[in-house]
């Protein structure tokens, strides 16, 4: 596997898993600085690539690790060379771009993984299908509260993506993901801004559920937090100790999404976590962006509740 990207997301967990992962070798790095590139394949005794397409000529797969309108090209071209995707969330931030990637995979009959993170965490994905056996559910909810950013704007795991397409697009994948894996997938949204980059989701389901969600990045740290919660026939469930450490550790979660891949790889069937799903979540989440936007273009000025002398 090639792995794309040398951001602190390819260095902290893709590198250091693909490397010591018993169904994978590490068969080289690919960045847009070439110098963080060589410094991280040093690391890991592989090579680094000044050229992707000879990264994709010598990998069976790549794992990507880079903005969203990044990875889309490449992942278009990475499957053209028959390489098996292993997308990062979101697959693009349109969903023409997303469809491109997907028809691409399509052609080239390579198998698919995007990492949504929860839908891959062991604790998480078994509390996940648990859910899903026992319903019905009535309705959900998945709110993201993230203080991400601090006061003067900079944030871990900082970028200009994530700055511009705020929390809609950065945590509102996370919340589709697990939602739509107890409740079956989403037939239609209908979205509102808030304050900052809060935008609220309300979601209609194929079984008849529905569903909510906040999503931001900018929430004051006081009123930060993650609430997840179903709720139908046999009461309310919500994961314990929710938002802990292990619920969504990343490595494990990623050692197992490069599991799914080499078993889809190999011959097994499709996760549900493929590029089609990764192309449905990124039309859901084009939808709400119109919605919002239009909202944002015809709201009034508050008035004032001064009353006049």
């Amino acid at each position: 596997m090639g792995l794309i990207g040398t951001g602190p997301w390819a260095t902290q967990t893709h590198a250091p898993v693909l490397a010591a992962h018993p169904d994978a070798a590490l068969s080289g790095i690919w960045g847009r600085r070439p110098k963080a590139a060589a410094e991280l394949a040093s690391s890991y005794a592989t090579t680094a690539y000044e050229d992707v397409d000879a990264l994709f000529a010598a990998s069976d797969a790549v794992a990507f690790a880079v903005p969203p309108d990044v990875q889309a090209p490449l992942a278009e071209r990475a499957a053209a060379a028959g390489c098996h995707l292993l997308l990062d969330k979101p697959v693009a931030t349109s969903p023409e771009a997303a469809r491109r990637v997907a028809a691409a995979a399509d052609r080239a009959g390579v198998a698919s993984v995007v990492f949504f993170t929860l839908r891959f965490a062991p604790p998480m994905a078994r509390w996940l299908t648990d859910r899903a056996q026992e319903g019905p559910w009535f309705t959900a909810r998945a709110d993201w509260y993230s203080s991400f950013f601090a006061a003067d704007g900079t944030g871990a795991f900082d970028s200009p993506w994530r700055a511009d397409k705020g929390g809609l697009w950065d945590v509102g994948p996370h919340a589709l993901a697990v939602l739509t894996a107890v409740l079956g997938e989403v037939t239609s949204v209908t979205a509102a801004p808030g304050p900052a980059d809060a935008v609220h989701l309300i979601l209609r389901h194929a079984g008849g559920a529905s569903s909510t969600a906040t999503l931001t990045l900018r929430a004051p740290h006081a009123a930060s937090g993650l609430t997840l919660e179903f709720r139908g026939e046999t009461g309310t469930a919500a994961p314990p100790g929710w938002g802990e450490s292990g619920w969504g550790d990343s490595t494990d979660a990623f050692r197992s999404a490069v599991d799914a891949l080499a078993l889809a790889a190999g011959g097994g069937a499709r996760h549900p976590c493929d590029v089609h799903f990764g192309l449905r979540v990124t039309e859901i989440l084009a939808d709400a962006e119109r919605q919002v936007d239009a909202r944002r273009g015809t709201e009034l000025p508050a008035r004032s509740t001064t009353r006049a002398s």
